[in-house]
């Protein structure tokens, strides 16, 4: 059958994303059929890709549970683009009105570390600076420094102990109790090859986050310092340069010349 109007087209679009196997008007008995298969081979699909692009989220809530939860979010959320890389975005915003998972509140938060790890993959490829660039650096340049993060940095901030919730779901830790249940910080970096997510000290995702925004070093470390009066600089640059995070750097002008 030839779908040859826009509203032939949105209905055959909503047909494929109804759970009722009743299909679009104007389809003969065995393209029904036809097109029920159709339609259970990209159900298929879509939770096949959501499964590789979440899995600590599918871990976190268990394979029955997580393919109810794609169904849904697929009848809301069906592909904007034919190539599935990146579906799956909108997951954290539908995590949070999503009612089934209301008292599990750091889900999007998990779900965001998830999204930013697969763009992470596919962000452009550069360098990292070596972790001994900041050991090259004069003292009294640093307060000028302005560095500039990798293309497939991200942070994740969470109420929750997000890292740890990650770590756990991932495979890098042993599942147990958390007992130690504050607010944590993550960033997400692909130094080389392979996606990495680390956990950042107090005060650095303020500071990444004002890096990013390309202020120099000492306003980065005011801005951090005024978001968490924990904020040690020498671990967050060390976390920066060791962590392959910065891709530049250069200086602001000397005021004092």
């Amino acid at each position: 059958m030839l779908i040859d109007d826009a509203q032939s087209q949105a209905n055959f679009a909503t047909a494929l994303r109804a759970s009722e196997c009743q299909a679009p008007d104007g389809l003969v008995l065995a393209s029904a059929h036809r097109f029920a298969v159709y339609r259970n081979t990209i159900a298929v699909r879509l939770l096949e890709t959501l499964e590789a692009n979440f899995p600590a989220v599918r871990s976190a809530v268990g394979q029955e549970f997580f393919a109810a939860m794609a169904r849904a979010f697929a009848a809301e959320h069906p592909p904007r683009q034919p190539i599935l890389t990146f579906y799956g975005d909108e997951l954290p915003g539908f995590l949070e009105r999503f009612p089934p998972v209301a008292e599990i509140a750091y889900l999007p938060d998990l779900a965001r570390i998830e999204v930013n790890r697969t763009r992470a993959a596919y962000a452009a490829d550069v360098e990292p600076l070596p972790g001994e660039t900041l050991g090259a650096l004069s003292p009294e340049s640093l307060s000028r420094l302005v560095v500039g993060l990798h293309p497939a940095v991200a942070i994740v901030s969470s109420l929750h102990p997000i890292a740890t919730i990650w770590a756990m779901n991932a495979g890098r830790l042993p599942i147990a109790p958390i007992c130690d249940w504050h607010p944590q910080s993550v960033v997400i970096a692909r130094p080389q090859r392979e996606v990495v997510v680390h956990r950042l000290p107090p005060g650095g995702d303020a500071f990444l986050a004002a890096l990013a925004e390309a202020q120099n070093l000492a306003k980065a470390a005011a801005a951090a310092m005024a978001a968490d009066g924990d904020f040690d600089l020498g671990c967050n640059l060390a976390c920066l340069f060791n962590h392959g995070l910065a891709a530049r750097i250069s200086f602001e002008p000397d005021e004092g010349q």
